[in-house]
Order: structure tokens, then sequence, then C-alpha cells
């Protein structure tokens, strides 16, 4: 088992790349199941799950070839429509394989989903809408397993706007039969990614970005050559960074528009926040204001930089409340916060953070994803060391994080326990 140690209390300061979108990277590299062929992805980056979706690919068929950022996928002989628990169960994101085996094939098998422990996600709403396109659904023995013999358009109401949900079902309507209209449809940037990439391969494909998308099926598609957005979460988890150290800080590659709400509560924390040709400048105030905040699907503020956001609340003047509406069972990383001196209150899905004047390293254990990154928020602004154990959950979707970190003055490495 590996830990990252911190010794905190550094400025930072300097630019940093992001890399490419985990969340955009993967529905991309099902998405070549779609269409025979060689597919390129560019800026795909070197994280836990994008290998597991790699191994996936190659356990249905598929020839998977990574040279640093770039991922080649021939996908022209698929042999097995089958996603087996064993890679499945680490990764939600193997589900996205069904709507395209489906759609392309006519039949997928593929586990129940696995995943970080942040709360039930059911696929309930992916099974309904390929329900309704004429697929026969059956669960045996905890595997979806899909049929039809050719996907046809319908109309679809998503009870809530599911982004994986939403990324399977256009996957399998762009060679289903007629018009698929999917409503109250996810907004993400990362849907936006995806239907571009979908409609270099020739889908038809209307309203991404929007909560209506509207999808012309055809006869067939060609390989993607497609380049991964870079990563929001990453950008914001580098920009609450350079807030939470009284920093200077360039995100290269970081995009306004996809984070315009983390952007406005940054700037009523105190920080500076402008936009650059080459990504955000943000510069840390001497002393942060405290700042209430709510999740919601995009454009509202992301519940994926939620556990960041916290961290920063953490030494804010002030009392802040910070509301999880995406996903219960969330706030796991509070008790983490609190052996560092944190003061959060949980009460349902709300969070009272009254800020206290400074943090005091610890050893402390990551839970999920974004909890780990937190953690490691909290560990650079804390004094003395900080020592964040279960990191494997730290790379399944942040790449090179204590490299990137060291480049702009952090004091951090990663070691062996």
């Amino acid at each position: 088992m590996e830990k990252i140690i911190i010794h905190g209390g550094r400025r930072l300061a300097g630019q940093v790349q992001v890399s490419g979108a985990k969340n955009s990277a993967l529905p991309l590299l099902f998405a070549t199941l779609l269409a025979p062929g060689v597919h390129r992805l560019g800026n795909v980056p070197a994280l836990r799950d994008i290998g597991t979706a790699e191994r996936l690919l190659k356990a249905f068929g598929a020839q998977v070839d990574r040279q640093q950022n770039q991922c080649t996928v021939e996908s022209t002989k698929i042999d097995s429509v089958e996603a087996p628990y064993d890679l499945v169960r680490t990764m939600r994101a193997s589900v996205l394989a069904l709507g395209p085996l489906l759609t392309r094939l006519g039949h997928a098998r593929v586990s129940l989903p696995g995943g970080c422990a942040i709360g039930a996600r059911p696929i309930n709403l992916h099974l309904k809408g390929l329900e309704a396109m004429g697929a026969r659904i059956e669960l045996d023995h905890g595997y979806v397993e899909a049929r039809a013999k050719r996907l046809k358009g319908a109309h679809i109401y998503l009870d809530v706007p599911t982004v994986g949900g939403t990324e399977n079902l256009m996957m399998a309507a762009v060679l289903a039969q007629g018009t698929t209209v999917l409503d109250n449809a996810a907004c993400e940037p990362e849907i936006v990614d995806l239907a571009e990439a979908l409609r270099g391969m020739g889908a038809h494909i209307e309203g991404a970005g929007s909560d209506r998308i509207v999808v012309q099926g055809v006869d067939a598609l060609r390989p993607m050559d497609f380049t991964v957005m870079p990563d929001r979460i990453e950008a914001g988890t580098f920009m609450v960074a350079a807030a939470i150290t009284r920093g200077n800080v360039l995100v290269q590659g970081a995009r306004a528009e996809h984070l315009e709400a983390l952007i406005c509560k940054l700037r009523e924390a105190g920080a500076e926040v402008t936009e650059e040709n080459r990504g955000i400048r943000v510069k840390g105030p001497r002393r942060l204001s405290s700042v209430n905040i709510r999740t919601s699907p995009h454009p509202g503020f992301p519940t994926d930089m939620q556990a960041q956001f916290m961290a920063l609340m953490v030494l804010a003047d002030g009392t802040s409340t910070i509301s999880e509406n995406v996903f219960e069972n969330r706030f796991m990383h509070v008790c983490e916060l609190q052996r560092m001196g944190a003061d959060i209150a949980i009460e349902g899905g709300r969070a009272t953070v009254r800020g206290v004047k400074s943090l005091l390293g610890a050893p402390v254990m990551a839970t999920d994803l974004r909890a780990s990154a937190s953690l490691v928020l909290a560990g650079l602004a804390a004094d003395n060391t900080t020592e964040v154990r279960r990191i494997y959950h730290l790379d399944r979707g942040y790449e090179c994080l204590e490299e990137k970190f060291r480049q702009l003055g952090g004091r951090i490495e990663r070691a062996v326990e």
C-alpha cells in the first residue's frame, strides 16, 4: 500500500497543466465499440480507471495500444459481449459498454457496476431507456443481459438528469432505427464532448449540453479521431489549492465555461480569479471568507468539487453551510478533516463548517476519489506533516497529482507504507 506525505504550510505558485478528463475519456473509449476500424484518441489521462476500461475493451476482443497520452483502439473484431465482474466491480463507468455493445451487436452482458462508495447510483434509468427502445432486459446472477435485433428510436424522459444514463442512451441511439429524444438529459460538458466525437463518426445528434437531446439513428458509423477535453474537476482542484495556500497559480487548459459555479464561489470567498489565454489564474486571499454552496447537476456547483471546497471553507472566516443534493453518503471525508482540527457538524445532507485559524497535519485515510483530493488540499495548507493513506482512490482520477503539486512548490511525496 502506498501513501502520500505532505509537509504543509507552503504557498503554491507557478503554472500547472490540466490532464485530459477522465469522465470524458471513459465514455469515449467505450464509444469505440460502435464502429469497426481503428480509433485514435488523444489527451487520454494515465489513470487507474482508464487502464480498467482498456482491459475491458481487450476482453471484448478489441486491440488497444497506448503511447503516453495517445490511445489507439482497433475494434473491428469484437468476439465477446460480456463485461466480467472482476473488471466492472472496480469502476462504475464499465456500464457504459452496455449501450454500444447492444446497438452494434444486438447483445450485451454486463456485470452490475462498482466504484466509489458514495451512495447508491442505480442504473435503472439506463435500463428503462433501453427497454423503451425495444431491448429485452434480464438480471441474471449480478449481470444485466440485454438483447435486441435492432433498437428503435423512442421518446425517453429521464426521471433525474443522470450523466451515465444520458451517455449510455445517446450511444445506443446513434445506430437505432428512427429518432430518439432524451428529455431531462444531463447537461455536463462531458456529454457535449461525447456528442462531438459521435458526430465526427457520422452520428446525427442535436441539443447536447441542453436538457433535450435528439438523435437520428444511422446505419453505420466510421472510426473516431478525437482529442479528450481538459478535466474540469482536476482544474477545479488546482484552483482551490491556489486559494487554500494563498498562492498564485495559472491552471493551464482550464476552461471558464466549464467552471462558472466554482469561479463565482471562489470569488465570493475572496480569491482573485482571472481568465488568461492559456487557462485560469487564481490568487488566494490573505484571509478567506465563508461561502455557502449547494451541489446540483451542471451548470450548478459540481458534487465532484464539494469535498475540495469544504477543505477550503474549513479555513475561512465565519460559518458556511455545504448542502449535498446529488449523492448521499458523500461526507465521509469530514471525520478525517476533523482529525486535522476542522470544526464541522453534519445534519442529514448538510454540513455546517465553522472556520478555524489553522489545521494541524495528521494521519488520515481516503474514503473515495474526491475525498482523497480534499485531504491532500488540507494537508498542503496545514501545519506540520499530513499522511494520506489508501491513495488508490486518488489514482482513479488524478494523473501525477503529487508531481504537479511539487512543480508548484508543494512539499509532497509518495511512499510505501
